[in-house]
């Protein structure tokens, strides 16, 4: 056993299920394949990163997919919203004893494997690390001990959620890593031309 844990959250790729505020746009069928490449490049991601993983699934854990149940620990996502699903999935994982504990989001075309290796580096000399979203959110989440309030009274999906999260964190020791952006509207869109013509072909 690793003492680093790298969970990440997925939602199960299902027609009219993900990406909805794209599928307003470009419709359900392609933001369903752009969720599914972006599912791909996050497993191309963490697969080159050394320590145990678990992947957390919205509706239920499958077994024949591109998690390979050799490299990923397969588990089903807890809680009445995003902040208990995520407390959920960091207790989980410290009274496991895993030491260092970072979460990621699974819509991120920017993501490489140095932003997961530098969350784990930062983790040894802070007490949390934050990879911010450009939005106002956050993509990545690093703790080496569990602290529950960073998860309540947020509104999730929002601009506020850094800002807030940052405030619930005082006055622990936090690095930020590279702001990033997720891709959830067309406009998020339209920075990643190979993406917009793999939908078209």
């Amino acid at each position: 056993m690793s003492e680093n844990l790298i969970l990440v959250f997925v939602r199960n790729p299902e027609l009219g299920k993900v990406k909805t505020r794209l599928a307003k746009t470009i419709g359900d069928s392609n933001a369903l394949k752009v969720y599914t490449i972006l599912l791909q490049h996050t497993e191309s991601v963490l697969n080159v990163i050394s320590g145990d993983k678990v992947v957390y699934y919205s509706e239920e854990v499958q077994h024949s997919d591109l998690w390979c149940e050799t490299v990923y620990q397969k588990k089903l996502q807890k809680g009445a919203d995003l902040g208990a699903r995520m407390e959920d999935a960091f207790e989980t994982a410290f009274k496991n004893s895993y030491e260092n504990v970072v979460i990621v989001g699974s819509d991120l075309y920017d993501l490489n494997p140095t932003h997961i290796e530098d969350a784990l580096k930062a983790l040894e000399h802070h007490d949390v690390v934050i990879g911010p979203s450009i939005d106002g959110g956050y993509y990545l989440l690093g703790m080496k001990k569990l602290y529950p309030a960073i998860f309540k009274n947020k509104q999730w999906g929002t601009d506020s959620v850094l800002e807030t999260t940052l405030k619930d964190l005082e006055p622990q020791n936090v690095e930020l890593l590279e702001a990033l952006n997720d891709i959830d509207t067309y406009e998020d869109l339209k920075a990643h031309p190979e993406l917009i013509k793999t939908i078209k072909e």
